[in-house]
């Protein structure tokens, strides 16, 4: 599993910096050819979008690294950082848009009329972005990569960009060259609204947000299941680490087993969930009498 991880992440990673260098070689050159700011800019803005795959990139090989006596949990929090960083990248590119498109809305002698080049080159970057976006995302989702998922949905703010540029240029050669800017500023405030969605899921991750009740019953499900003896699982804790979890929880069983029995089924109960649910790399089962009275909130047993 952590192979094909590996594999997908330097892929989808690969891919990424591929089509964005050549993205920002074509946006610059068609931009000087045209005469248009605008694409001249958004290759500025793709060759950023090169930093924040390698980020993706370091942040998800980090995050692939075994335990260690310093992180006997894994590194897997490294790809929720990566994404944040992503963030941030996200925040100064729409500031840059934003600041660009005041700019030309006060001073409306910088505003310029692109020729059709700019047009052809910005369908083109469209139509590149979201096959490529797409792609990335669903390579993260696949192998549960929050450092790749941010990096794809990064990409796919290139769209809107792309957008804005041919609108500008339909716009200034139809006499409304003004349009131009204030078409960058609502860019701008659409790639902050991706900035704090993939920065919500991120931070989300990092402290500990309360999994669905989908996956909380199925970790109850295969932990009921584990063995005849062990019933009711409760007080399920789930703690992400990036693509992976950890899972904490309560079985009851026979109170009159010996503690080497108890021991065994609390072991098996811990491999079953591990084998059997892919997002949980660790898992620690805690034993309880049948019929106890139990206060799960206390630190010490009274």
């Amino acid at each position: 599993m952590d192979e094909l991880r590996e594999k997908g992440g330097k892929k989808a990673a690969t891919i990424a910096i591929i089509s964005n260098c050549f993205l920002t070689i074509m946006n610059i050159f068609v931009g000087l050819m045209s005469g248009s700011y605008a694409l001249i800019s958004e290759g500025a803005h793709t060759l950023s979008d090169v930093a924040t795959s390698i980020i993706a990139y370091i942040g998800f090989h980090i995050g692939q690294k075994p335990a260690d006596e310093e992180h006997p949990l894994g590194h897997g929090r490294a790809e929720a950082i990566s994404g944040l960083v992503i963030v941030l990248f996200l925040a100064m590119v729409a500031y840059e848009i934003m600041n660009g498109a005041v700019t030309k809305l006060l001073n409306p002698s910088l505003i310029t009329t692109p020729d059709i080049y700019a047009a052809l080159m910005a369908i083109f970057g469209i139509f590149v972005n979201l096959l490529i976006s797409n792609y990335i995302i669903k390579i993260g989702e696949e192998i549960k990569s929050p450092a790749i998922v941010a990096d794809g949905k990064h990409q796919k703010t290139d769209i809107f960009s792309s957008i804005a540029v041919l609108i500008g240029v339909i716009a200034s050669n139809m006499g409304f060259p003004q349009l131009d800017p204030i078409v960058g500023l609502i860019i701008g405030f659409l790639i902050l609204k991706t900035a704090y969605e993939i920065g919500k899921e991120n931070l989300d991750n990092i402290m500990g947000r309360v999994p669905s009740e989908r996956f909380i019953n199925q970790i109850r499900r295969v932990a009921n299941n584990s063995s005849p003896y062990a019933q009711n699982a409760h007080n399920i804790k789930v703690d992400y680490l990036g693509s992976y979890a950890t899972v904490t929880l309560h079985i009851e069983l026979d109170g009159n087993m010996t503690l080497e029995e108890s021991h065994k089924i609390v072991h098996i109960v811990q491999n079953n969930i591990i084998k059997k649910v892919p997002e949980v790399k660790y898992a620690m089962v805690h034993a309880c009498p049948i019929g106890l009275d139990y206060n799960h909130d206390q630190e010490i047993d009274k």
